[in-house]
Order: C-alpha cells, then structure tokens, then sequence
C-alpha cells in the first residue's frame, strides 16, 4: 500500500516529517487524522521505527480506537494508540508490585462518595449539585498543580468562580485526599501524577518505558493540562520525536484546566521543531467555510480555511419571537430535511447548556421526528427533574384547587436548589436550569388556568412521550458534546446575549472561548446550517433578548423572521404576534391567545357543542383514566366551541393542540363540530 497517494501537498508533508519535532496546526475538516495515521504507518514502513515503539495519544477512547482502525487499515497494527489515562494506568500498573509492592491502588470512578464523608467530616450538610462542583474545582487544581492549601490564591489568580468560598472548597479538597490516601486508592489525575513520580523516582522504570516508546504522536494538543503536559516530558526525557496536532481556535475546555499555551509555543521550546499547516477543509461546503472563517476573523490564531467542496446552500439565520416557536420551526425544517432525503442520522441540533434541550424534546416529540440526546441525560432522566416531579406529586395530591400554581411550584423547587439568582456556572447552573425550566413551564400552564394537578398531569405526560426507546434520530446535543463530531446539517439554536456568550463569561478570555464554541458549532456542518434566535422566552413574553454579539457582520440585516406553519399545511403563525379577532388588540396572556380573543370581549358560542366536547372529553378521561384537563383545558373546549373547526388544519390552528393531540383526539373532535355545523346549516 502506498500511504502517500491521495495525500493533498500539505498532508504529504506532514507524512515525509518522520522525525520530531513536528507541529501541525490543523484547522476543522482538513484531515489531521488521516494526516498523523498516514505519518505514522509511513515510518514505519520505511523502518524508521518499530511500530510497538510507536505511542499515539488523544483524549477519548472513540478516538483512540478510530486510530487503532486506520492504522491496521494502512498496515500498522502494532501501534499503541491510548488515551492519556489508558497509557499511564497501564504502565503504573505493571510496574506497581515491583517498584512500590502489593496490588496496585483501585480507582476511583468518582469523586463524590469521599467529597460526602469528608463533608460529614466536617459536620456540613453536603448537596450533591455543590459537590459535583467542587468535585470539578478539585480536578482542575490537581492538573494544575495546585495544592490544598494552595487552592484559595490559586482560584482568585485564575478568576474561578467555585460554588462554595475558597477556604471550603480547600478544606474539603483537603478531607478528600486524605480519606483516598488512607484508603489507597487513586483518582485518574493521581495517575498520571504517580505514573510521573514512579518514572522519576525510580530510574529502571524510566529507561524501560523509554526503550519502549520511542516515537510519540498527540492529537488535540490544544486541550493538553498541565498534568499531561508533565507526564508527556517525562516520557521523552528529554527527546524530541515527537510530533503534535491541534488547532488552537477549537480549545473550548479552558475551564478544566486545557490550555492551547503549549500547542502555540511549541517552536519556542522546540526551536528546530517543523510547523505544517493543513487549511483545506474537506468537510464542509465553501458557505459553511466561509461562515467559519468570518466567526474567528479576529482570532490571534486565525487560520483561514480553504473548502475543498462544491458549491452548497447558504446559511440560513432565523429570528422567532419566542422559544417554543423557534423549537417547532427547527423541528419543521428538519422534518423537510428529512423528507428531502437527508437521513436522520446525519442532522443535529446544538445548544449551549443542557436545559435547552427539553423544548426540543418536546417539539420533536409532537412533530414525529425522532431524536437522540448526546452527552446529557433526556430531561426528564435527570436527578433533579425526577426529584422535582416527585416533590410536586405528592403535592398535588394535598393541594387545593384554588391554590395559584406558580407560586406553589417556585415554594416547591426552591426548597431543592431553585433561587432567585442563578449560580454562576458549572453542575449546580445545569441544576438550576432544569428547576427553572419546570417553573417557566408551570407559570405558562398557570396562565391557562391549569392547578397543581394539571401540571403534574402535563409533566407525566411529556416524560411519558419523550421516554420512547432509543432509535436512529436527529443528535440533540450541547455544543462542547459535538466537538470531533459532524453532520449533513447543523442547528445552531438559541443564539442569544446571556446565553452565547453564556451570561457568566466575564472576562475577554472567557468570551472569546464562547466565540470559539461558535466556530466549533458552525464548523460541524457539512452541508446545510441554520443559525437561530428567541427574542422571548415564551409567546406573548416581552422581546427583550438580542441575538448574539458574535452574529454582528455575520447574518444578513434582515434574517428570515419565522412564520412558522403547523404541520399538515396549518397556517397559525406562532412566531407572529397574536391579535384578539374581536377587537384586534395584540394578546399577551396565554388563555386569551388560545381562545383567539380578549376575556372581556364578547364571542358567540355553540353552547350544545361545548356540551357535547364536556361529555367527551369525561367520556375519553374515564375510559384512558386520566383527568379531564389532560385529554383538553376548559379554556381549549371553549377555543374549540368559539371556532367551531372542521378540518385538522383550523384545529391546529387554535393554540396548544400540536400534532399528538390532533392525532390522538382529532377525528372525534372534527366529527362533533361537523355534527354542530350540519345541525346549524339546517
């Protein structure tokens, strides 16, 4: 096989550059993979090295194996290709019974069962939201390098922003380490910690892994902390055939600890080293190329792209003015993608924070699309949720009708972590996200006269329809889970200032990581990529929010503003503002927008037929034994008698019947208001 053919100029470079030190800067879709795998089985064709002398490094285990397959494919199964964590355990412990004695220390796979003793240690009541949190403050003192007492300075310097004080966070980092050295066990940064100390420590150890490991290839140096940095310098001792690959516009994991620092200077501490650029993007269409090249055209960094595709359709930018209407326009438009032939596989919809993706959830759900939820738990799957929705259940069943539902849900929520001010990032936000969402929720169905019950009914049911077994579907997924993935056609949803840059990115650094977040999103996309935004969180809500600083000179000065139309060719425009059919007065809360019309405005109805939906609506209750709300609100039987429709399209069109309830209830429903219409007409 002859690894050099199909190579582009800049790739075949990277192939002849056998020997280190060597560092490619390889922007999104331009081949890095196929670039160091080909590298890798030329050398060792060409017998410059033995391939069990080969070590190629990156960070997932997907990775890892992807480059395992490529390079049996091009003749070199031998070479290890691991993970930081995966080759420093594997070395530890072999040499653990000789150098240290005894089994090796077990690992621990989290670190909160030892964070909650050493809290009750301390006497403090632990919540595990905070916890995980300090958990991540733990994890990026320790591959900084950053001991306990350390932490308080060190936090200050770097502009962490940890979920309890500094000395706390100290105090337990402190407990947590002495309970795991007591116990002998070793968490996945004291890996590579250990592995580093054993190698200097003990010289036998060092000299027998470094005839072993000659040659050193890493991927997404980009994302390298100071710990792997550590242990990598310590492989080489002091060699330098190594060769490095990443691209500094993708470093979206700062917040751990990952710096681009040390792919960006590489020829500073490698004089001799060889910089290679790859900036032919095989990936995306010359649109989408050029889009990306636009986002970080002030980027220190910036490496301007060259598509290597032919032509595609331009990115589209879309303003609707609330959310539920910008997740059923996506959900529309992907439903054309998939009837033009686009395979649900290869569409994906990213947001920013997990809690966005329970609007899709829902959206997806009702227009038939099927989806997956990457990197998260589906909503109603998460902790928090699931504590809520019992809380709120047991509630309901005590709860008088009359009490007002807003209220009592934020009572409720509060009591497990909802406050009036969000925190300022990380698990305990992803938390609070999710509280918020259940109360922004009850607070709609509260404006259409819903009580407890009928919340807690609603909440079973969406978790009810959203809990379908897995199948092939759209990726729903947050954008810092997409990177090193790609689709046909990308989603970028909820674009806004507060949300990207998310409302917490303070400094300059902080944002312009917001900005490469962006950049990643937009380079994810082959082909076809939407770009969208809410001016409000829900319809009639006050349009207050501006689409993100990071879209200025990006989208056209008039983006397509959404008119989005219900499924089957219905023509309700959710994104446009609603007027009373009476007066013409625009509505604002939701029970009038459903009824089409002011509460103090007269409105002729069929009083028969709303008879006729009561007895059905009790009949169809009793026999699926569920409330009556849950089948249709009194304010939606009134909306229906007012209407009187009799097609699914004029159904549709009366706010809150989506597609599952049309398909559910729909026939029998038309059938009444065809049997009043026929009995007017006579």
């Amino acid at each position: 096989m002859d690894v050099l053919e199909g190579l582009d100029p800049e790739q075949r470079e990277v192939v002849e550059a056998v020997r280190g030190p060597v560092c490619v800067l390889a922007g999104a879709g331009t081949g890095k993979t196929r670039a160091i795998t080909h590298r890798i089985a030329y050398a060792v064709q060409s017998g410059i090295v033995d391939p069990q002398g080969v070590l190629a490094v990156t960070f997932t285990t997907r990775a890892a194996a992807e480059l395992k397959q490529r390079l049996r494919q091009l003749g070199a199964p031998g070479v290890q290709a691991r993970t930081f964590h995966a080759a420093a355990l594997r070395q530890l412990s072999y040499f653990w019974p000789r150098v240290i004695g005894g089994d090796p220390p077990q690992v621990v796979e989290s670190k909160l069962p030892l964070l909650i003793e050493a809290c009750r240690r301390l006497r403090k009541n632990p919540d595990r939201g905070e916890l995980r949190d300090v958990a991540s403050e733990i994890e990026w003192a320790k591959v900084t390098q950053v001991a306990p007492e350390d932490y308080p300075a060190a936090a200050v310097k770097a502009r962490r922003t940890p979920p309890v004080a500094p000395e706390e966070v100290s105090r337990l980092y402190e407990g947590y380490e002495t309970l795991r050295r007591q116990r002998n066990l070793i968490d996945f940064e004291t890996i590579l910690e250990l592995t580093a100390a054993v190698m200097t420590e003990h010289r036998e150890v060092a000299a027998q892994i470094r005839q072993q490991y000659r040659y050193f290839v890493v991927d997404e140096f980009q994302d390298v902390n100071p710990l792997q940095k550590l242990l990598l310098d310590t492989w080489l001792g002091g060699r330098d055939d190594l060769c490095v690959v990443g691209d500094p516009n993708q470093t979206i994991y700062s917040f751990t600890g990952a710096t681009p620092h040390y792919l960006t200077n590489f020829a500073v501490e490698h004089p001799s080293a060889s910089v290679i650029r790859l900036i032919r993007d095989y990936r995306s269409t010359p649109q989408v190329v050029t889009l990306a090249n636009r986002v970080i055209a002030r980027s220190v960094h910036r490496m301007e792209l060259v598509a290597q595709r032919p032509e595609g359709p331009e990115p589209v930018f879309t303003e609707y003015d609330d959310e539920p209407a910008e997740a059923l326009g996506v959900a529309l438009t992907v439903k054309k993608l998939i009837a033009d032939g686009v395979p649900t596989r290869e569409i994906a919809v990213l947001f920013r924070i997990n809690a966005q993706s329970e609007a899709y959830e829902q959206a997806f759900t009702e227009a038939g699309v099927p989806y997956l939820l990457r990197g998260a738990e589906r909503f109603f799957e998460r902790p928090e949720v699931r504590q809520a929705v019992v809380l709120l259940r047991g509630a309901a069943r005590s709860a008088n009708d009359e009490e007002p539902l807003a209220p009592g849900v934020h009572a409720i929520l509060s009591g497990i972590g909802l406050t009036a001010e969000p925190p300022s990032g990380g698990k305990a936000r992803e938390k609070w996200e999710s509280l918020k969402a259940l109360a922004d929720l009850a607070e709609d169905l509260a404006a259409e006269g819903a009580n407890l019950a009928a919340f807690v009914a609603e909440l079973e049911r969406r978790a009810a329809e959203q809990h379908a077994p897995p199948v092939e579907g759209v990726t729903l997924a947050s954008l810092h889970a997409a990177k090193g993935l790609e689709w046909d056609a990308v989603f970028l949803i909820g674009l806004t200032e507060g949300m990207l840059p998310i409302i917490y990115a303070e400094t300059p650094e902080q944002v312009e990581e917001e900005r490469r977040l962006l950049y990643v999103g937009v380079t994810r996309a082959r082909e076809h990529l939407h770009l969208s935004w809410a001016l409000a969180r829900s319809p009639g809500g006050r349009r207050s929010r501006r689409p993100s600083r990071f879209l200025d000179g990006l989208s056209p000065r008039t983006p397509v503003v959404s008119r989005v139309e219900r499924p089957s060719g219905g023509a309700k425009k959710t994104a446009a503002p609603l007027h009373c059919r009476i007066c013409g007065k625009t509505l604002s809360v939701a029970a009038e927008q459903k009824l089409g019309r002011c509460a103090t405005c007269p409105a002729d109805y069929d009083e028969a037929l709303l008879e006729s939906l009561r007895s059905w609506r009790s009949a169809v209750a009793k026999e699926t034994k569920v409330p009556a709300y849950v089948v249709f609100t009194d304010v939606t039987l009134q909306a229906i008698a007012e209407r009187v429709p009799t097609s699914e399209e004029g159904l549709l069109a009366i706010a809150g019947i989506g597609r599952v309830k049309l398909d559910r209830y729909g026939e029998a429903v038309l059938d009444l208001c065809r049997a009043a219409t026929s009995v007017t007409d006579e």
